[in-house]
Parts: C-alpha cells; sequence; structure tokens
C-alpha cells in the first residue's frame, strides 16, 4: 500500500525512543494504514537540511533533545505553551505547507495527573532544573494555587529557575539539594532528575507522603517510587507522562480528535517488559 501520511521522531541519540511503538500503536488501533511512523538521528546541524527535504506527505515531527530549542528558528509559529519554556517537542505540517511548534509535554503532565484524579493542588515540589523541570514548573503554572519549591544543585541553576518561575507567575522558590528529602511532604513532588540520583530519598519517605510524578521510565520502578507506593503514595511514572504527550501529538499530527490512549499504554507497557 503507499504511504499518504509521515510522521517520524528526531534526536540524537534516538535509537531508545519509544515513540515508534507508541505512535504505530495508535495508527493500528484506530485503521490508519496509510500512516508510517520511524526515527531519525538528527543533530542541531543536520536538522535545517532535515526539515528543507521533507516532502507534502509529511504530517509531524515529535523532537527530542538536543532539537527542542534548535527547530524553532526553523518554524512559521510557536505556541505560547512552547515558549514559555523555550522548548518544541511537536511540529505540526499545515496543509499549507506552514510549520507549527507546540509542547504536548505540559500538557501531558498536566493530563497525566488528573487522570490519577489529581487537579487542583495548594503547594508542590520539583526535583531538578533541567529542561524537563521546565515543563514541570509550566504545568504547574496550571494547577497550583500555592508555592512551588524546586530544589537545585547549584546557584546558577536555582537563578534560571526563580526566573521562570516569575514569567510563569508561579509563587516559586528555591532550596538546595542536600534538602530535597522534604520535597517529599509537599501534596506533589515532580521529580525530573537521572537514574539513581534520588535512590537515597527512598529511606526518608514520610510516613503519609504526598503523591509523586518520577519522569523516569526505566529503570521502573525507582527506588523512591517503590517506597512512595509501599507508603500507599499516588505515584506516576515517565510512561505516564510519555504516553500523554504523545497521544496529544498523535491527534495533532492525524487530525483525531481523541486519539487511543489506552492502546498507545499498552504497546509502552509491553516495550518495556
Amino acid at each position: 500500500m503507499t504511504t499518504h501520511h509521515r510522521a517520524a521522531v528526531l534526536g540524537s541519540p534516538i535509537a531508545h525512543s519509544l515513540s515508534p511503538v507508541l505512535h504505530r500503536a495508535g495508527y493500528a488501533a484506530l485503521g490508519l494504514a496509510d500512516w508510517r511512523y520511524d526515527r531519525f538521528e538528527v543533530d542541531e546541524a543536520g536538522l535545517p537540511a532535515f526539515v528543507e527535504g521533507l516532502g507534502p506527505e509529511w504530517g509531524g515531527l515529535s523532537l527530542t533533545m538536543p532539537l527542542k530549542r534548535a527547530i524553532m528558528p526553523l518554524l512559521d509559529e510557536v505556541s505560547a505553551t512552547a515558549r514559555s519554556v523555550d522548548a518544541v517537542n511537536t511540529v505540526v505540517f499545515g496543509p499549507d505547507g506552514r510549520l507549527s511548534g507546540d509542547n504536548t509535554d505540559i500538557p501531558g503532565l498536566v493530563n497525566a495527573l488528573a487522570e490519577r484524579g489529581i487537579g487542583r493542588i495548594g503547594s508542590a515540589a520539583v526535583l531538578g532544573a533541567g529542561a524537563t523541570a521546565s515543563s514541570a514548573l509550566a504545568a504547574l503554572a496550571q494547577i497550583c494555587d500555592g508555592e512551588v519549591t524546586a530544589y537545585v544543585r547549584s546557584p546558577e541553576r536555582a537563578a534560571e529557575m526563580r526566573a521562570l518561575g516569575e514569567r510563569l507567575g508561579l509563587d516559586l522558590r528555591t532550596a538546595g539539594w542536600d534538602r530535597a528529602a522534604e520535597a517529599l511532604a509537599t501534596p506533589l513532588t515532580i521529580s525530573t532528575t537521572p537514574a539513581g540520583a534520588t535512590d537515597a530519598f527512598a529511606t526518608a519517605v514520610p510516613e503519609r507522603p504526598g503523591a509523586l510524578f518520577d519522569v523516569l521510565y526505566h529503570p521502573w520502578p525507582t527506588a523512591l517510587a517503590a517506597a512512595c507506593a509501599a507508603r500507599g503514595a499516588t505515584v506516576l511514572g515517565g510512561l505516564d507522562l510519555l504516553v500523554h504527550q504523545a497521544v496529544l501529538q498523535f491527534e495533532r499530527f492525524t487530525g483525531v480528535a481523541a486519539g487511543p490512549l489506552a492502546a498507545m499504554r499498552t504497546a509502552g507497557e509491553a516495550a518495556l517488559g
């Protein structure tokens, strides 16, 4: 069968990406046999030529590191959501050839929390200060009514987070990493750190911990996630974020009103074993 519609994930490195698994499962679930989703190893230097070479059959691109900021000058328009964190992870090709950039990590975080019954919250904490932490702050700007504390390792990153919080209208304060275990007493902690970074906090989980959203999906569960779950906390993982942001991309690329969240999640769970 001739392929009429294409999408792909770009980044470097890209071999680990689960995006093809999720999007292809979505196509299969809805019978979209004329859609194809691939992955391409593309770095910042090669991005302009790659995008320039795409034809009219393309519907969209998913972007991972290090391309989320590098793509922005190549776009015709960028959503306010993406501009708020200077990061685009989704490019939609319009029928007129215009390229529109968006960020589905932020609403993906919000939707994943809502699925687990977490809507408005009084206060929250963020562990880490990288790109995902920025998305976490933007999501919290939509759902948190009170103070957000970001626990970071360096004064430079602390200053960056405070500046972002101010732009987002958040009541944000920063604290040193030596106090990060305090985060677990808040109603919601979003951990955006690399594997192993929060393992030491597993022994510091309070008797009644708040919810934990740990954005890692491998290895899973993390020591911290397991400890929080053992004490009855609501725990979300990286697959929750991955699936929710992917289904929003799926909808934007294909024009489908409601992407097949359950089928995409099942495919992701199977891929992770």
